[in-house]
């Protein structure tokens, strides 16, 4: 089995210097924090990777012809730390390769580098994009479920172990093409991932001029971890509260789309760091060839502003472009000065990347067909004509709405391989060959679905709670989407169902639940929801109560929700959630202090008293449900769902 791995190079948009400086809190707790934001990049390296009986990497990359020498040692601890010390060109795959086989005894790997687009030695963070593909290699072909955090994670100490001292902030290439706000509080470090409003045009350059970043580095740590003079305590405040002030209002700016005062800040931040910090190493940031370029009225008709890059100095430099046109006019320009100039296009993002989806159950209503088929495998015929599974449809409005990693909950590792034939397997090659051209392109489409799924279990079955807790590592203090395994969702409008919840959670940022309308006659059978409209469209609700299956007198003199007419309606579930972190520490805190080891575990309890504690909403999407749980609603599916 081959897997192809793509990482990118870094660059750091704000917060240069935050990373290091904010570990020094381990011995002086009035360090202010670090943070800084950062992206992936459009270059980085492309690779294939498999299993290997020795430590293997090659490339096939026409742009390594020049320097590049294959490489391959055996799988033994010693010879790849000792290689990882030597400073070779492999000394980073190395450091990496080592640290896995330590802590994971895995077996080797050979990574075969097809295109190589990242630009070495220029700030970008060559050595930490290899790291992390040497990690990520690892771990899915020896499928250890690590996450994007882990992989971070080991890249940095796996670096470590070479002669390089980089920074926490270089593996944050690992996240892919996408900012993210990083933290850093002494050993910790926190990555949180925000959306921007619209595309922002920026542009990196390499200044081809001479910086000492060693030197650099090695000056304004003096100033660490106490400050002995007044130049030193301004380094402290340029790295610290003044930096948050930056990076908070950075975000601000990117989430609202206010692209030309982003540009303003970068300019500003610039002029903090030359004030505070560039006197700590005037030999090398006082940075001539970096502050002509930014003073360039040339550049200035392109741009809404720029900065240093990385260590600063005279190494890197980098520009918020007016539109695309300004950008590809401001790389050839840069490039007609003699320096290496590359575009960044960062484009809006949702913050909810990852999804859930309970697919354990036996389907008990909808035996004996289950005796042979998962309820999430029955026939439906879908708006395109095609007859799909249900899980297909599922996947494929998860993937429509920009989620990236779907984690399926499972009743055994058996189970398992159901999936693996249908989203991994290829057609034999004489069925394939059947398929008209259409459908033949639609079964590499299922194959590449099968690329975003993972697995986890639920051995006992201890409620819609508990199945939804077996993610919390998957979920990784990140707010993620939960589908109902047994049901489907037909938008009305362009936009999936589950967009349309991701949509609303970037605007109110609180643990949502979607709604529909149910009649009061059928509101024991559901989770209800009351409370109070927050906009006059009325299809926001403030949850003020969440009843599971209540009895119809109950609902109807305490769950009603006033309408225009001032008449009452009642509110279900419609099977879609928005999963804050907070809902997961309930769901631990539920499992570990059940009275009963075979109690089950609800998950509307636990959404309950994450409501009490810090709201939630209801929001009514422009769609409808439809249920599978019983021969009924199968029925009614199978005959109305694909309907146009």
């Amino acid at each position: 089995m081959s897997i192809e791995l793509f990482v990118p190079g870094r660059l750091c948009l704000f917060g240069e210097h935050s990373d290091w400086a904010g570990k020094y809190r381990t011995m002086n707790d009035d360090i202010v924090p670090g943070m800084a934001i950062v992206t992936g990049i459009e270059q980085g390296i492309e690779a294939t990777v498999e299993k290997s009986s020795c430590f293997e990497v090659t490339s096939v990359a026409p742009e390594t012809n020049d320097v590049w020498k294959d490489f391959s040692c055996r799988m033994d601890s010693a010879e790849l730390k000792e290689i990882a010390r030597s400073g070779s060109f492999f000394s980073y795959c190395a450091g990496v390769a080592s640290y896995m086989l330590e802590w994971y005894r895995v077996g080797g790997v050979k990574i075969t580098i097809r295109r190589m687009t990242l630009p070495m030695k220029s700030g970008l963070s060559s050595s930490a994009a290899i790291c992390v593909l040497v990690a990520r290699a690892f771990n899915q072909l020896y499928e250890l479920n690590l996450n994007t955090m882990g992989e971070m994670n080991i890249a940095y100490w796996g670096e470590l172990r070479t002669s390089s001292r980089c920074g926490r902030l270089d593996q944050a290439c690992a996240f892919g093409v996408r900012p993210v706000l990083m933290t850093f509080d002494a050993e910790e470090v926190e990555v949180i991932n925000f959306n921007i409003q619209k595309e922002l045009y920026w542009v990196f350059s390499d200044l081809c001029a001479e910086k000492d970043t060693i030197k650099i580095l090695a000056d304004l740590n003096k100033a660490y971890p106490f400050a002995s003079n007044e130049q030193e305590t301004n380094e402290h405040k340029a790295l610290g509260e003044l930096n948050q002030e930056i990076v908070k209002k950075a975000i601000e700016l990117m989430r609202d789309g206010r692209t030309e005062e982003l540009g303003k800040l970068m300019t500003e931040a610039q002029a903090i760091f030359d004030k505070y910090v560039a006197p700590m190493c005037p030999e090398q940031l006082t940075s001539p060839r970096l502050h002509a370029v930014l003073d360039d009225e040339n550049i200035k008709k392109w741009t809404y502003g720029g900065k240093g890059v990385g260590s600063q100095g005279d190494g890197s430099v980098q520009f918020l472009a007016r539109s695309k046109d300004d950008q590809e006019a401001l790389v050839e320009y840069l490039r007609n000065q003699g320096m290496h100039a590359y575009p960044l296009t960062i484009q809006p993002k949702h913050t909810i990347r990852k999804a859930i989806i309970p697919v354990a159950g036996f389907g008990t209503r909808l035996y004996p067909m289950t005796r042979c088929l998962k309820k999430d495998f029955f026939p439906i015929i879908d708006k395109d004509g095609l007859v799909k599974p249900v899980i297909l449809i599922l996947l494929e409005e998860l993937i429509n709405s920009g989620i990236e990693e779907i984690c399926l909950v499972l009743g055994s590792e058996d189970e398992r391989r159901e999936y693996q034939d249908f989203f991994e397997n290829k057609l034999p090659r004489e069925h394939f060959c059947k398929l008209n051209k259409v459908n033949q392109k639609y079964e590499n489409h299922i194959l590449e679905i099968g690329k975003h799924l993972r697995y986890v279990y639920q051995y006992e079955k201890r409620g819609f709670g508990d199945a939804v807790y077996r993610c919390v590592d998957f979920a990784d203090n990140e707010p993620v989407l939960l589908l109902l395994g047994d049901t489907l969702y037909k938008s009305f409008s362009n936009k999936p169902c589950a967009l349309q919840l991701i949509e609303a959670y970037e605007r109110y940022a609180k643990p949502l639940i979607a709604i529909h309308e149910i009649p009061l006659n059928v509101v024991s059978y559901y989770g209800v929801t009351s409370g109070e409209w927050i906009n006059k469209e009325r299809t926001v609700l403030q949850i003020s109560n969440i009843t599971e299956k209540p009895s119809v007198a109950y609902a109807e003199e305490y769950l009603g929700v006033e309408n225009l007419n001032e008449s009452k309606k009642y509110y279900s579930v419609f099977g879609q959630y928005v999963l804050t972190p907070e809902i997961f520490e309930q769901l631990r805190w539920n499992i570990t202090h059940a009275e009963d080891d075979g109690k089950e575990i609800e998950l509307t309890t636990a959404l309950e008293r994450v409501r009490q504690n810090i709201g939630m909403m209801g929001v009514v999407l422009n769609g409808k449900m439809y249920d599978m749980g019983n021969p009924s609603a199968l029925r009614n599916t199978m005959v109305y769902f694909g309907n146009v």
